[in-house]
Order: C-alpha cells, then structure tokens, then sequence
C-alpha cells in the first residue's frame, strides 16, 4: 500500500481486490526537437472565433511545457493575449510577419 495514494486513482470508484494496482493512462511526451529542425507554419484564422482574427503556429514537436514557453515567449514580445491548444499555438490579432520574424530571431529557422 505505499505506492498507493489516492490522488492516484481519481475516478475509479470501487475494487473489491485489495492487491488491485491503479494504473493511470499517462501518454509519453515526444523529446523536442531542437530550433533548427522544428518545422512551424504560421497562418492566420478568422472561422468560428466570433469574427476575431488570431494568428495560429503550428508543427511544434515537443514536450508540453516546451510549447507552452514558446507560446509565452510569443504572447510577451508580441503584447497580445493567447493560448496553447491541442498542440497550437494561438496568439490574438493578425501578427502573421512579427511571429515569424521572432521566431527567426530566436533560432527557428524553418518557421513560414
């Protein structure tokens, strides 16, 4: 019973084995590529976002916390507010140009 804390097993809600080991559906991060390998594409969306333009990078290959830096990264220099989904990352306003130039200027090479 050591390594069974309860945090673990959040949603089952009952064994009646007492050797039962919870087990929790945790799916592997790929590594992340370094700056000159990753392929990102810039675009901008304006469909069911309530007529509000974003502009969207997307290709990131990488763990979740390295995406969501990147997105913070982007967020700050760009003085605009985001997020990070489904491995995209959104930044407010149309700022196809200046993301890419960032990107650039941070080592991102094959960003378009």
């Amino acid at each position: 019973m050591a390594n069974n804390d309860w945090k673990d097993r959040l949603g089952v809600v009952f064994s009646t084995n007492a050797d039962f080991q919870y087990t929790t559906d945790d799916l592997e991060q790929p590594d992340t590529l370094p700056k000159q390998e990753q392929r990102l594409r810039v675009s901008i969306e304006k469909n069911g976002r309530g007529g509000k333009v974003v502009t969207i990078v997307k290709g990131f290959v990488g763990t979740s916390d390295d995406i969501k830096s990147l997105g913070k990264y982007l967020k700050t220099k760009c003085g605009v507010g985001g997020s990070v989904k489904d491995d995209e990352i959104i930044i407010q306003g149309a700022l196809k140009e200046k993301v890419i130039a960032l990107l650039k200027a941070d080592g991102y090479s094959n960003a378009k």
